[in-house]
């Protein structure tokens, strides 16, 4: 008689010693196999968790013999008896004082040998756990990340139910507006040469949701940019897009914060601060060197140009000749920092753009206070007031930086992060979220000798501001807000452009003549002649935001199905060619340097 499965009456998880005595069905995947002559233990595990199954050779004896015979994952289901495990208490495991004595077992789906062991999967390479993505979702591990994020999302979505929002969908098939990425493309069959764009994300169908009256909108949703990929990129990626009318900046922060407070209580138990703190963005670059500071731990960049001025070493004289800069950062209790270590980071910043990385350590001699090594016989003339002014003790080291502010900027905030790691001084489980406000709205290219936007094309001027735009563009403040958890961006936002003639004067400024903002954005223009109320919004990046509250180290261990870094699927092998016929039903030829290799 088979077991009926599908009338499981328990999951392997959940069994605890007030199941003692109790009949029970359960199904599930064999993960281990222990023979013990006459006695065979089997581990059975479903997405809950594991259960220790008992089979007896004097029991059922067809049973007792298939269970020797078990493959590691296996699908089997059993009827049998809780029981207690006596002395053999597993503490470490929920079910460690049960066992269930087997009467009964199917073995639904027997499986061949694995191509890797998932207690061992961390030593798989990672291509092969993506080629068998079903198989690494077996993981408890994993299956934590992703019920993490079902949680999270839907706790987004009552939140902004409660709140009054409606979830919209936005097309997927589009317009190609490229907003800083690569457009995917996807041909039009019904339009021979015409091309549809997927979106990077529904910020102009938002700002029409606003348009039309919703007031409130929120979604979920999948976007797209066609970009080399990093550990925090994909190709395919899901926001949560809101966006809100009738609104100042601080009506949306406000709302964003609610929900983020939310979803960290919720999901995983921690109370964020009410308010988040802010930041200006210049205020971030001066102390962080980045507008996306981890401000977890200390390390700030510190300004002594005005003692550098005292200093006859020649980096320092040369860069304030130049109207720029000298910053330092103090790295404390610095004994684990070698001079291997320095060295590799000076190549490290020679690689991206530095001319070198001046250092000295702070020691003591004869009872004195002193420098030693590198640059100490330069800033000896100013040990005392430097070491005041930032707080150098004995077994410190400075390291510092001439140039351009936002060379500085660059190159000591990738000290401040190498030495955070050295040094083991980024505290465990602690949550710093915080706003950054006050963006410029506009930054110069020097490559392509022109205003770019800072954030979007569509993001609103202080008010205060708007009248810079005809004298001095470069001194602009945006109405954009970003939000940052342990130096990373999980979200940003801003208050949108809402009238006509203000954003025309944008695209003028950003160099987009009538005739492109006519062809791209005539839509969104026409929607502005039409009577546009105030109106502001955010984007999160939901995958990051994911990752950082699992602990995961890539934004592919928290994406289902992800791409590698050569945008590509190790599971069903996209992108791949395709028939002539279709590209011919498309209209489509292929350059030959994108011909397929020939199918052996």
């Amino acid at each position: 008689m088979a077991v009926p499965y599908n009338r499981r009456t328990h999951y392997c998880g959940e069994l605890r010693a007030s199941h003692i005595g109790q009949e029970v069905v359960l199904a599930g995947w064999a993960a281990a196999r222990r023979d013990h002559g006459g006695v065979v233990f089997v581990d059975l595990r479903d997405h809950t968790g594991f259960s220790q199954l008992r089979f007896n050779s004097d029991l059922n004896r067809t049973a007792y013999e298939a269970a020797q015979r078990f493959h590691h994952e296996d699908v089997i289901a059993i009827t049998g008896t809780v029981a207690g495990r006596g002395d053999q208490v597993n503490p470490r495991i929920p079910t460690g004082e049960i066992e269930v004595i087997v009467k009964q077992l199917d073995v639904l789906s027997p499986a061949d040998p694995l191509p890797f062991q998932l207690v061992e999967a961390d030593q798989a390479a990672e291509e092969v756990r993506l080629q068998y993505r079903f198989l690494d979702f077996r993981r408890p591990e994993i299956q934590r990340v992703f019920r993490l994020r079902h949680q999270v999302a839907h706790a987004i979505r009552n939140y902004f139910h409660e709140h009054g929002f409606v979830e919209i969908e936005t097309p997927f098939l589009t317009k190609s507006t490229p907003e800083g990425a690569r457009d995917y493309l996807v041909p039009s069959r019904v339009q021979p040469g015409s091309f549809y764009a997927l979106p990077q994300s529904p910020q102009l169908f938002k700002q029409l949701c606003m348009i039309g009256g919703f007031d409130r909108y929120a979604q979920i949703v999948r976007c797209f940019r066609d970009e080399d990929l990093r550990a925090d990129r994909q190709p395919e990626f899901t926001q949560l897009d809101m966006e809100m009318a009738f609104v100042q900046r601080d009506d949306v922060m406000n709302m964003v914060e609610g929900c983020v407070r939310r979803v960290f209580k919720d999901t995983i138990g921690v109370d964020l601060p009410n308010p988040l703190p802010r930041m200006t963005e210049h205020e971030a670059m001066e102390r962080f060197g980045i507008d996306r500071p981890d401000t977890r731990y200390d390390m700030e960049l510190q300004d002594i140009t005005d003692l550098a001025r005292q200093v006859d070493f020649a980096p320092f004289k040369d860069a304030l000749a130049a109207g720029g800069i000298v910053k330092c950062v103090v790295a404390k209790k610095a004994d684990k920092i070698t001079r291997k270590f320095i060295d590799t980071l000076t190549e490290d910043l020679r690689g991206i753009g530095a001319a070198g990385l001046p250092v000295t350590k702070v020691a003591t001699e004869a009872g004195q206070v002193s420098f030693a090594t590198g640059i100490a016989k330069y800033v000896t003339p100013i040990r005392d007031a430097l070491c005041a002014r930032v707080g150098a003790e004995p077994g410190d080291i400075i390291f510092f930086m001439p140039g351009r502010f936002a060379d500085v900027c660059k190159y000591l905030y990738t000290v401040r992060t190498r030495l955070a790691t050295a040094l083991d001084v980024i505290p465990p489980n602690r949550w710093n979220m915080l706003w950054i406000v006050d963006f410029p709205l506009v930054t110069f290219d020097d490559q392509e000798q022109r205003w770019v936007s800072t954030h979007h094309p569509f993001t609103a001027p202080l008010d205060e501001d708007v009248p810079l735009l005809d004298t001095d563009p470069g001194r602009v403040r945006d109405q954009a807000y970003d939000l940052v958890l342990n130096g990373s961006e999980i979200a940003g936002g801003s208050i949108r452009i809402h009238r006509r003639d203000v954003q025309q004067k944008i695209f003028s400024l950003l160099g987009i003549s009538p005739e492109e903002a006519h062809a791209k954005f005539e839509f969104l223009l026409e929607a502005l002649r039409l009577g546009a109320p105030p109106h502001g919004g955010i984007a999160f990046g939901l995958d990051r935001w994911v990752m950082l509250m699992s602990g995961a180290e890539s934004l592919r261990d928290v994406i289902a199905f992800p791409k590698t870094q050569r945008a590509t699927c190790p599971l069903t092998g996209a992108p791949t060619p395709v028939a002539a016929a279709q590209l011919n039903e498309l209209g489509l030829l292929l350059k030959p340097s994108a011909q397929p290799p020939p199918q052996a």
